[in-house]
């Protein structure tokens, strides 16, 4: 039987950015996001990580050193009781430095290959699946896999802002956050119809909730 899942983009979604760090002291979850991501997977979301990782293609530094990454966020997640489905990244640019990495790939965001790969190997129904990111290539991945997408403003992506392709095609979200990610206000709900809604968003109503609403699944300034 498939679950769904949601798909979490990495720096600057799950955890604060740090350009190219591979270094697990300097990893920090985003506010908010341990105990949001504890009720989503109570309400029976798999939780996995999807990320682009160019700094391997650009020589910044090797695969095996997003090892120790992954085991901080395991590590740091587990401390909520909150379980890492799955870490997936794409080591490969187009403009890589190194010639093993450097190619046009299927698994690189805006791509939908690694979430492909997850919904095999985790037995995940993409369609009532979510992805969340910062920038317009995480949406378009969500979007081309069949997944429902929030886009996160938290000055990552400027693009949406200035052009209408952010609302057309793939590029299109369900929902953008907040005008700040520390000042972002988000609620997701899990029902029967897999209802979400944002702060700002007038709730959807589901008898699943209990009391003929939505049952927020998180609430928190961070993401």
């Amino acid at each position: 039987m498939s679950s769904p899942a949601v798909f979490l983009d990495k720096d600057g979604t799950l955890i604060e950015n740090v350009p190219y760090n591979v270094d697990p002291a300097l990893i920090r979850l985003a506010d908010g996001a341990l105990q949001s991501l504890g009720l989503l997977q109570q309400a029976g979301y798999q939780v996995i990580v999807v990320s682009n990782q160019s700094g391997v293609a650009r020589g910044h530094f090797g695969e095996r050193d997003l090892i120790p990454v992954e085991s901080r966020l395991r590590q740091q997640l587990a401390e909520g009781s909150v379980a890492l489905s799955g870490f997936y990244y794409c080591p490969h640019h187009p403009e890589g430095a190194l010639q093993l990495y450097s190619r046009e790939c299927v698994c690189r965001k805006p791509k939908p290959g690694m979430l492909f790969e997850a919904a095999r190997h985790h037995r995940i129904n993409l369609s009532t699946s979510w992805l969340i990111g910062d920038i317009l290539d995480d949406i378009e991945s969500g979007n081309r896999a069949g997944c429902r997408t929030i886009l996160l403003d938290n000055d990552h992506e400027t693009e949406w802002r200035i052009t209408p392709r952010a609302a057309t095609g793939f590029h299109r979200t369900e929902f953008v956050s907040g005008r700040r990610r520390y000042s972002a206000y988000r609620k997701i709900c899990s029902c029967k119809c897999s209802a979400a809604v944002l702060g700002g968003i007038s709730p959807l109503s589901c008898s699943a909730a209990g009391d003929g609403g939505v049952s927020p699944l998180w609430n928190f300034s961070g993401w």
